[in-house]
């Protein structure tokens, strides 16, 4: 059947309106990466493969960033530096975090959950004329993709001698209850001393076979050569990490103990005996810690035996450190890095109050952790000197077993 004149106009308007949308895009692009280019090209000193006397850093190949504007989503390339970082200033920081924000609120206002602050942020973000279902779910599928990309990647190409584990507490509403659901955070050390976040998922963090499962989700996707984990007592965690990372040793957070300690303490005394238990961790070696463990509970145990006997049951976990090279101690006995991603996804979800649903939850938790994990990379700060982390091919204790094996961890 022949085509209707009418018709065929509106398909050939439609087909130019297309091209000309396809034009104004490219253009838009192509502005964009110049713009950034020149940013770039300001900031170091020099153009690329140009020689001057100005240049402060080498560009270290680039990563992509997608621009999301009335002209369409744009595909950009942001320099990398050999030495410090560089973030166009024309391009939003976090914005895929405030877009996970956005997606939000606006799926708890339309589930009919929202609260008088959530009203208020309806019309902060300038929606409060209204936004469609298919709106939000095109911006919630958008972001679930690319966070389960990321929770989904392969963690084989290198090892990580050291794992950190930690959890995170937010309301979310599961059937017709609200109830606390923890965020719990992978970070690792790379064996070249670089830090990635590894894995975050949302559930019951006290639940050992919550534990067990997120632990087995990061092995089945390559995490391998772990020495060391880092955590709180979370309850169930030790026996899960024990089951399912062999031949890794625990380290307990000497923070969280200290806080746990406190709480046997009264206030009058507190200061007193924080600051004897940080004395066993400011000692030069191995043996001296060892020593000062013993002199602390000695001592504990005439004025404050609940503590004292707090350190003795706690002794392995405690020490786990010192089988470990001296430059990573105080890196390695604190969770506090991970505290500082815990306390940015507080401070986003804490915007939210109570989620709408724990994959709500998951998804602006994911969007913060992307980011913070994207702007390591961009650093390229290592957490720990590559020249220290070859100390750890001294370490024999943790290498019996063939979970763990400290050549092929140094050359992964």
């Amino acid at each position: 059947m022949a085509m209707d004149q009418s018709a065929l106009l509106e398909l050939l308007a439609a087909l130019k309106d297309t091209e000309v949308s396809d034009r104004i895009r490219t253009a838009t692009e192509r502005l964009y990466q110049e713009l950034i280019d020149a940013e770039a090209t300001s900031v170091i000193g020099a153009g690329p493969w140009q020689r001057s006397a100005e240049r402060t850093a080498q560009r270290n190949g680039t990563r992509d960033r997608t621009l999301t504007t009335t002209a369409g989503d744009l595909d950009l390339r942001i320099p990398k530096l050999r030495t410090g970082s560089f973030f166009p200033s024309l391009l939003e920081r976090r914005r895929r975090v405030d877009q996970a924000l956005f997606a939000v609120v606006m799926e708890a206002y339309l589930h009919g959950v929202s609260t008088r602050q959530v009203d208020d942020l309806v019309k902060a973000l300038g929606a409060d004329s209204g936004i469609s279902k298919s709106e939000v779910s095109r911006i919630c599928a958008g972001l679930d993709e690319e966070v389960a990309a990321f929770r989904d990647r392969s963690l084989a190409d290198a090892a990580f001698p050291y794992l950190f584990l930690d959890a995170t507490y937010c309301k979310a509403r599961v059937g017709r209850r609200v109830v606390s659901q923890a965020v719990v955070i992978a970070t690792g050390v790379r064996a070249d001393g670089h830090r990635e976040v590894l894995g975050f998922d949302v559930g019951d963090s006290e639940n050992g076979a919550f534990w067990t499962s997120f632990l087995r989700s990061l092995k089945a996707r390559g995490l391998g050569g772990v020495l060391l984990v880092v955590s709180d007592a979370h309850e169930g965690l030790k026996s899960a990490i024990s089951s399912v990372l062999l031949g890794a040793a625990w380290q307990r957070c000497r923070v969280h103990f200290t806080r746990n300690a406190l709480d046997a303490v009264n206030r009058t005394n507190a200061e007193m005996v924080a600051a004897a238990i940080r004395t066993i961790f400011a000692q030069p070696d191995a043996q001296h810690v060892a020593e000062q463990f013993d002199a602390i509970e000695t001592m504990l145990a005439r004025s404050h035996p609940k503590v004292a006997a707090m350190l003795a049951g706690a002794r392995e976990d405690l020490l786990a450190f010192t089988a470990f090279p001296a430059a990573h101690w105080k890196k390695i006995w604190p969770t506090n890095p991970l505290e500082r991603l815990n306390k940015e996804v507080k401070r986003r979800t804490d915007v939210v109050g109570v989620f709408p649903n724990p994959a709500a939850l998951l998804r602006l938790a994911g969007a913060v952790l992307v980011e913070a994990h994207d702007e390591w990379a961009a650093t390229d700060r290592r957490n720990l000197s590559e020249r220290s982390m070859t100390q750890l091919a001294s370490i024999t204790a943790l290498t019996t077993t063939t979970e763990v094996d400290a050549p092929q961890l140094l050359t992964a």
